[in-house]
């Protein structure tokens, strides 16, 4: 399978800190590729080049073959990129439909349709609609988005990436701070997202790394030291030693 995001030799400086030192890494479609690593290690900084957020110092990024290096974060939005981020972001005082809405309008503008009503574009509410249930959320769909529970918020926030129509997904952490049901139900629907899109998964959970990857990339202060099948990543001495413990 050819890749459908890569980068080569990926760095990022600030001043003398390389927080990003010559990554390579490449994801593919219908796979999940979970990105792990100790606090600082350099991970979130990577999605942040990734999507476009940061921009490199040195290497190359491609989308689809495409030299997308260069590009703005919103340019690759456009282009099928889409991430979430450690932190919940939605609009809490707007219902969880009204979210989806919003950014599948900000991937399908409409400039000429300045004066009509957002509830009259039938593109914009199809897709959010089609997201909200793609992400599991029918039930709630008309509940304000700040009412929800935190794992149901980390639901669409992927429901919100979901209406711009990725590609790529890049997903910094989003089982952190769940409880065992609600990581559950996240884990279900990653594993449904898989076969069309390529994920980029930062995790902290191993139990939920080892069940659903597909390819572990292990980074430690900047730096990948393993890039390889969950199994092998599981027996590497050098990972363990590093990150996974010995036990």
């Amino acid at each position: 399978m050819s890749a459908l995001l890569a980068c080569t030799n990926l760095t990022r400086r600030f001043g003398g800190l390389a927080a990003v030192n010559r990554v390579s890494l490449e994801l593919e479609t219908g796979q999940v590729h979970a990105l792990i690593g100790t606090n600082g290690a350099g991970k979130s900084t990577l999605v942040n080049l990734l999507s476009g957020e940061t921009g490199a110092s040195g290497g190359r990024v491609t989308l689809a073959g495409t030299d997308i290096t260069g590009w703005p974060q919103a340019r690759r939005a456009r282009a099928g990129i889409g991430r979430s981020y450690q932190r919940t972001t939605i609009f809490e005082d707007f219902s969880v439909f009204e979210n989806c809405r919003l950014c599948a309008q900000a991937a399908h503008t409409r400039p000429w349709a300045l004066w009509e009503n957002a509830a009259n574009c039938a593109q914009s509410t199809r897709i959010a609609r089609d997201a909200v249930a793609a992400a599991g959320l029918d039930g709630f769909a008309a509940l304000r988005a700040g009412s929800l529970s935190h794992g149901a918020k980390r639901q669409l926030e992927i429901a919100m990436c979901l209406a711009t129509a990725p590609r790529v997904l890049l997903l910094d952490e989003p089982l952190a701070g769940m409880g065992a049901e609600e990581s559950e139900r996240m884990l279900q629907l990653l594993t449904s997202l898989r076969p069309g899109h390529a994920i980029l998964l930062v995790e902290h959970d191993m139990e939920a790394v080892f069940r659903i990857a597909d390819r572990i990339t292990v980074m430690v202060n900047g730096e990948v030291i393993a890039s390889d099948a969950p199994a092998a990543i599981r027996a590497n001495p050098e990972v363990r030693t590093a990150y996974l413990g010995h036990d």
